[in-house]
């Protein structure tokens, strides 16, 4: 066993994922300490008491310093080859998103770079580089998506490489099915032709593969598949026959919703109880309202907005008001938010989306957890659950969203393993 003492702040998130006023409650112990064996959290109190209690067991000293839970990221695409920079430069120039898009560039773009890095087996080296990038700066578990293949074999040897990732790496990676992210070239024409190849070729198929001994070892009932329903995107009605398809095979949902429109996403995901719905900088009163009556968590990404120079930020407030489970992700990706750092995540969400820190934090370790349910093991420290922690160089947690532009994790313990932030 290890006890972890003199923590400044013991930030331990304790109970279930928070709603509402009760995302400012940290469960703080002042002083605190941790008891972990095996990579698991044995025993959180005060520093006095548990030195008592296990005075024989090895010790790290927090020096008076912050820990914490480490950071869940529930939703990125991190796994992608090339960059979209000359996109960047067009939306200097005053191009929209959806413009970029029209004239070629957005998603497809992503795709064919990343259909030439599967060819060529160099896809794997800078998703690696990007996850380890991550994991100093304190996010511990992270959610990564298919999506820039969009055809058969692509989009299962991405699952694949995500797979392969979470075995070779010490952060826990969660995998989510997406190739409902765009409609490929050869589609253009004949976007009903593509949901036909989703349904009927591409979840067969992968129900084919996944399961432990059939090529794809992950949990069935841990894998999720994800729609973009959004104008440009899949229609409603297209996510609705695809949502049903997945979960007939036994996958979690997940939806990108109202980033630009809002079409009625937010109120499919809680009718067919996904897991998260994302973006949500357009959704309706009455759908924040039904979501804040749900158990689908409310995923904001301000790395988006602000990559995208944009002012309309997810409006945090009404669905904290709402009641509703609000987690905070970086949403990773090359074209509009290349961005590892959930820090710089809580840094936006306070200032834009008028979130406290505490809130901020919340959104960032439990609730996020709950985005992609695996809030019964990580995002919290208190018994049963991962030794997943980070030390800061900061002694109040405020810290977090006061400074930013600087990684201020200085340790990570992973299952009961320290590593080195530097």
């Amino acid at each position: 066993m290890t006890l972890l003492i003199h923590a400044s702040q013991l930030i331990t998130l304790a109970g279930k994922p928070r709603r509402g006023g009760d995302m400012n409650d940290l469960k703080i112990i002042e002083d605190g300490a941790v008891l972990y064996r095996d990579g698991f959290i044995v025993e959180t109190g005060d520093t006095e008491a548990l030195r008592e209690k296990y005075p024989d067991e090895p010790v790290i000293h927090a020096l008076h310093q912050v820990v914490m839970p480490g950071f869940v990221d529930p939703h990125t695409h991190l796994l992608w080859a090339g960059d979209r920079a000359a996109e960047f430069e067009m939306r200097l120039q005053g191009k929209s998103y959806l413009e970029i898009q029209a004239a070629g560039g957005g998603i497809v773009s992503t795709v064919k770079q990343t259909r030439k890095a599967l060819a060529e087996s160099d896809l794997f080296t800078a998703t690696r580089i990007r996850a380890d990038r991550m994991f100093k700066h304190g996010t511990t578990t992270v959610e990564v998506k298919t999506g820039y293949g969009l055809d058969t074999i692509s989009e299962i040897q991405m699952l694949q490489q995500i797979v392969s990732l979470d075995e070779e790496l010490p952060v826990d990676i969660i995998s989510t099915f997406m190739p409902a992210h765009a409609f490929p070239p050869e589609f253009e024409d004949n976007t009903e032709g593509y949901i036909d190849l989703i349904i009927n070729e591409m979840l067969p198929l992968l129900e084919e593969k996944i399961g432990h001994g059939n090529g794809i070892p992950v949990d069935k009932t841990r894998l999720f598949f994800d729609v973009f329903c959004e104008k440009g995107a899949f229609t409603l009605d297209q996510t609705r026959r695809l949502f049903k398809a997945a979960s007939q095979m036994g996958l979690q949902l997940k939806i990108h919703a109202d980033e630009f429109k809002n079409l009625g996403g937010v109120r499919l995901a809680v009718e067919m109880s996904a897991a998260s719905a994302d973006h949500l900088m357009h959704t309706s009163d009455e759908e924040i309202s039904l979501i804040g009556r749900s158990n689908t968590v409310a995923v904001a990404l301000p790395c988006t907005t602000f990559g995208l120079a944009e002012k309309q930020y997810m409006p945090a407030r009404k669905f904290i008001d709402a009641n509703a489970i609000v987690a905070l992700a970086t949403d990773c990706n090359p074209g509009t938010a290349w961005n590892e750092s959930m820090q710089f995540v809580i840094a936006l969400a306070c200032r834009y989306m008028k979130m406290t820190v505490a809130e901020a934090i919340c959104a960032s370790t439990l609730n996020a957890a709950a985005a992609i349910r695996c809030d019964d093991r990580v995002g919290s420290i208190e018994p049963g659950k991962q030794a997943d922690m980070i030390i800061l160089s900061a002694a109040d947690y405020r810290h977090l969203g006061y400074r930013f532009g600087t990684n201020l994790v200085q340790t990570i313990i992973k299952k009961g393993k320290e590593h080195p932030a530097a």
